[in-house]
């Protein structure tokens, strides 16, 4: 493939910290100086790959992985981007996509703003520069998770989900209120659950009545894409989610906050917190189902039994050994 006929990909992202900068940090603004740096500097072929709303610490970027798949294909000359922070805020991550994945595809690496471009030899400040980047969104995700611990503690919700069945009240997102649509759904998944129903029938039901999953439900009502794969199977609904949601006790009108936290400021992964540091308020909202029904659910999932593999590895071993003593036992007395 000629030079000329690769790809000259400018690559644009914004995340929601971003957005503060107001329009000087907006998608469009950085197409603008993109589109006419390439033009000014004969870049051809140019093509727009973008990721609004997307951390600088996250590689897993839609438009950055699309790009990368053309990088791969060996269909990129060149990659331009505003700065080196568009790119990507993690100093490992980024450093290895500018020496190691760009040069071994024959990619030129261009950052208007920080003066980098690696078809020249004086780029010596460049794995400087992404430590800074990073640690600006260490300090970041420091005081997000300080503001979102504050109104964790106020009972305040501080991801922006909240439980199916609910929908945040107009008039005060931190409030929740019966959602009209689904909140019928989760009293009938108790009622027929406490009712002796199995799982299986629950699921059946649902399926029957075309009930949207939660992730399908997300989906048809924001348009996001992270939930676009729930539409593949939108009415099959997993054991998980559903004994979930017959353990909450917001369904009983209380609201738990500081229920997880990120292992770490680059990872999106959660664990979940102990219940010593979790924080509790009771009777924040309307229940769904009272106490006894919930205790009565709690008993049955209890009452789940679930063997391990080694449970059922030393199942055929306990019967041997019951035998063998059943068969002592009547030789014995014969």
């Amino acid at each position: 493939m000629l030079q000329s006929n690769k790809i000259t990909a400018l690559y644009c992202r914004l995340s929601q910290e971003d957005m503060q900068a107001g329009e000087s940090g907006s998608i469009q603004h950085q197409k603008m100086i993109l589109q006419r740096y390439a033009d000014e500097h004969h870049f051809l072929n140019t093509k727009f790959f973008v990721d609004d709303g997307f951390s600088g610490v996250s590689f897993e970027r839609e438009g950055l992985q699309a790009m990368l798949q053309e990088v791969e294909a060996g269909r990129v000359a060149t990659v331009i981007t505003k700065d080196l922070s568009r790119l990507g805020r993690n100093y490992l991550k980024t450093g290895e996509l500018i020496e190691i994945v760009f040069p071994e595809n024959g990619v030129r690496y261009i950052a208007i703003n920080d003066g980098v471009d690696t078809a020249r030899e004086d780029n010596e400040f460049t794995p400087l520069r992404n430590w800074f980047n990073e640690f600006y969104a260490r300090d970041t995700s420091k005081k997000i998770r300080a503001v979102k611990q504050a109104q964790a503690q106020k009972g305040e919700r501080v991801n922006g989900e909240y439980p199916y069945g609910y929908i945040p009240d107009p008039n005060n997102r931190h409030h929740l209120i019966p959602d009209p649509e689904t909140a019928p759904i989760v009293k009938q998944v108790f009622a027929m659950f406490v009712s002796g129903v199995r799982m299986c029938e629950i699921q059946k039901w649902l399926a029957e009545n075309k009930v949207l999953t939660i992730g399908a439900l997300r989906y048809q009502r924001t348009g996001q894409a992270r939930y676009q794969r729930a539409m593949i199977a939108p009415y099959t609904w997993p054991d998980k989610t559903l004994y979930d949601i017959l353990a909450r006790q917001e369904y009983l009108g209380h609201t738990i906050t500081a229920k997880t936290h990120k292992v770490s400021y680059k990872s999106k992964k959660t664990r979940k917190n102990e219940e010593e540091q979790r924080y509790f308020f009771p009777n924040t909202h309307e229940p769904l189902v009272d106490e006894e029904t919930f205790e009565l659910a709690q008993k049955r999932i209890a009452t789940r039994h679930r063997p391990t593999k080694a449970a059922e590895i030393d199942i055929f071993p306990a019967c041997c050994f019951a035998l063998v003593a059943d068969i002592r036992c009547i030789t014995n007395r014969a």
